[in-house]
């Protein structure tokens, strides 16, 4: 079961990491490519200012990824001076979980966001549908909820959330 665990969150890394470099690679792409058009020959991509908003918003939320992997979102570290070694763990295995359902709640609400711009039918840019841009909410937070369910088990169960081999990928992705 925790090798289980160990393989889902080595796999979530890898799909976030080449999500996060493409994405990024292309916005880069676009938003040069729109400022030399822009600027060298007046004139420009139609759909490319609404385009690099929306990856905006998916940069934003694989930031958040990002920061949940490393374990670098918000936290306060009262507990590490004041509880006991296992009570240290019953406390972070809750807040793991805690974490987790309320990624889940989110995720749940961003879904229903999807299917409301998928009933209206509107088009962001291009040919492309409004509810698929916006999909990344969703998918992020099943991500995001997936992991604290994850660390919670492993933490509640004892094991290290990352074997040394795990946490030197994870700085080289």
């Amino acid at each position: 079961m925790i090798n289980y665990l160990r393989l889902i969150h080595q796999g979530l890394l890898k799909f976030e990491s080449g999500l996060l470099v493409s994405t990024f690679l292309l916005t880069l792409l676009i938003a040069v490519s729109q400022i030399i058009l822009r600027n060298f020959f007046d004139m420009g991509i139609i759909w490319a200012d609404t385009f690099l908003r929306i990856t905006v918003l998916w940069l934003g939320m694989m930031g958040a990824l990002i920061a949940s992997r490393k374990n670098n979102h918000i936290n306060m570290n009262l507990g590490k001076k004041y509880l006991s070694k296992q009570s240290l763990r019953v406390v972070q295995s809750i807040i793991h979980l805690f974490t987790a359902t309320i990624c889940f709640i989110i995720m749940w609400y961003g879904y229903s966001f999807v299917l409301l711009e998928y009933e209206e039918s509107g088009l962001a840019f291009a040919t492309i549908p409004v509810w698929l841009t916006v999909s990344i909410i969703p998918i992020s937070f099943l991500i995001m909820a997936l992991r604290y369910l994850s660390l919670s088990i492993l933490v509640a169960t004892g094991q290290s959330i990352f074997d040394q081999q795990l946490a030197n990928q994870s700085e080289s992705l």
